[in-house]
């Protein structure tokens, strides 16, 4: 008889789970083993902080599959308080400790899986261990939150750090009715996002009361008579009742370096397309592994679950004989914001200028989610990213209360197909008056991009300076709020005073949300004037100062 294939798979959750139920559904023979040191192997860690805010009812809820169920369905051996303290590559096995009773043991592997995942940065500062200190990581942290917060009655809460997690804990502390202070060392939240794309979710934040402490770094916590006192550089050292850390994550890689396996340059372990390690009888999944992005090529930690999934099932495939091969990311992600949705896909705009690309143009748009006929539109705002010469999508970004994931979503789904914007002006999608327009924001932001490849319109920029800035609004309009410098020819009488304009130099053009600007930049530039457009119109240039860029 054949041995049996023995696949080991440390760490659950995303990437782990999904291996070993994947690995079963193709070998019925492989004796399959997932070792996880905490007590669940697969819990919706995606849904811890509305746990905490009480939106999410039952600590069960986020139990997503249990150890008996793997073993009764899938004939898979989940050991969870099971700590893997040590590979030994030579031999092929993994010492494992048993956390109840302190047993240490050995097991052998034909292939083995790290997904041990990313934990969360907690930085060697005065105070860090005191009391009332929480991190976001597992279903016990999140039970220590609630305990606290119910236990002491606490008001006042700071959460350090502004990312994806640091966001939904304040949404739902907010919906517990607690204060809450957010302290972001950057001048913006959610870092992967261009600032002037989560200034109207910041506006929304400080609208429901959360304080936003931007640019400060917290240097230590001393504990009071009331609470907490966090320490900042600037003096600021704001009180409360609890503090939540969500500075970020760091991969776990502390047994894969022990055993040698080759780590990448942002910290990560180094995998190839099929998931494996330098090691080709380890593969690694999940939080802990760099990967490539998809529209950069640059090595990157992106911590998501869909990828992790994705990597999970690949890693099996390959283990059991197949064909498959991973991609890469392009960090496609969403955010509820207290009402308020941002999503993003592909590179950001400041991140394309770190790696050196250049040859890009950037469109904004502010239509409404569906028909503005139809009651009850919201305005979105877009951001769609691009290459001038071929028109390839690189990125978009989306805030507004309804219909952002739509269309995110449609824009990710193009440019992981190498799409371009021509795609998104042809593409055909859903239109009823409730659900979109017979022209959708895809579409338009398509149409207005392939006007710029096509050279029909040129982009202009607030930053410029030495240009003539054009307002083609209605007078009212214009006297009711303008640009400083501007001059306002409504659309309406451009025609007839075309004289007005200067032909030495170029001539920028903006109006509400762009529409009337790109009318009026076509007929500009076929009398002559070289005409430039304002993307997205006033509209873009407020959230554009508002976020300090300009």
């Amino acid at each position: 008889m054949t041995a049996r294939k023995r696949i080991l798979i440390i760490g659950g959750v995303a990437g782990g789970a999904s291996c070993a139920a994947r690995a079963r559904r193709l070998d019925e023979s492989a004796e399959i083993i997932v070792f996880d040191r905490g007590p669940y192997v697969s819990f919706a860690n995606c849904g811890l902080p509305y746990y905490v805010g009480n939106v999410i009812k039952e600590e069960a809820s986020l139990l997503v599959a249990s150890a008996e169920l793997f073993r009764n369905r899938f004939e898979i051996d989940v050991r969870v308080l099971s700590d893997v303290v040590r590979i030994d590559r030579e031999a092929r096995e993994i010492e494992v400790r048993e956390l109840s009773t302190g047993r240490v043991y050995r097991e052998r592997y034909d292939a083995l899986v790290l997904s041990p995942g990313a934990a969360p940065i907690r930085p060697a500062l005065p105070g860090i261990d005191s009391p009332g200190i929480f991190v976001v990581r597992t279903i016990p942290d999140t039970r220590r939150i609630r305990e606290w917060i119910d236990t002491r009655g606490a008001k006042r809460a700071a959460i350090i750090g502004g990312g994806f997690i640091g966001l939904e804990m304040a949404e739902n502390l907010v919906h517990r009715g607690i204060e809450v202070t957010q302290i972001e060392r950057n001048r913006q939240v959610l870092g992967p996002f261009d600032a002037e794309m989560v200034w109207p979710a910041q506006e929304r934040m400080r609208e429901r009361g959360v304080k936003l402490l931007f640019g400060e770094e917290v240097t230590g916590f001393t504990p009071t008579e009331s609470g907490l006192r966090i320490d900042t550089k600037s003096g600021a050292n704001p009180e409360t009742d609890i503090v939540i850390l969500a500075i970020g994550v760091k991969p776990e890689t502390r047994l894969a370096v022990e055993a040698g396996l080759d780590v990448g340059p942002r910290g990560g372990l180094r995998v190839d397309e099929q998931m494996r390690t330098s090691d080709p009888h380890i593969w690694a999944v999940g939080d802990a592994i760099e990967v490539t992005d998809a529209v950069t090529g640059a090595s990157v930690n992106i911590p998501l679950a869909g990828p992790a999934n994705r990597q999970g099932r690949i890693a099996a495939d390959v283990i059991c004989g197949r064909e498959a091969r991973f991609r890469g990311v392009q960090g496609t992600a969403i955010c509820g914001v207290l009402g308020m949705t941002v999503a993003c896909t592909g590179a950001s705009e400041k991140a394309l200028r770190r790696e050196g690309f250049e040859n890009f143009g950037v469109v904004y748009l502010h239509p409404g989610h569906h028909a503005g006929y139809f009651p009850g539109a919201k305005p979105i705002s877009l951001k769609l990213i691009f290459c001038l010469t071929d028109g390839r999508i690189l990125g978009a970004q989306g805030v507004g209360e309804e219909g952002v994931d739509k269309r995110i979503d449609v824009i990710a789904t193009t440019l992981q197909h190498g799409g371009t914007v021509f795609d998104l002006e042809e593409a055909e999608l859903c239109y009823a008056p409730q659900f979109g327009a017979a022209k959708d924001p895809v579409n338009i932001a398509g149409m207005i991009a392939a006007n710029v490849v096509r050279g029909d319109l040129v982009l202009g920029s607030w930053k410029s300076d030495g240009t003539f800035l054009l307002d083609v609004r209605d007078a009212d309009e214009f006297a009711e709020d303008r640009v400083p410098g501007a001059v306002n020819i409504p659309l309406n009488s451009l025609r007839s005073r075309m004289a007005e304009l200067p032909r030495d130099r170029d001539v920028q053009v903006y109006c509400g949300v762009g529409q009337r600007a790109y009318y009026a930049t076509r007929a500009l530039t076929q009398h002559g004037v070289r005409a430039r457009l304002l993307s997205g119109g006033i509209k873009t240039w407020r959230t554009l100062l508002g976020a300090g860029l300009l």
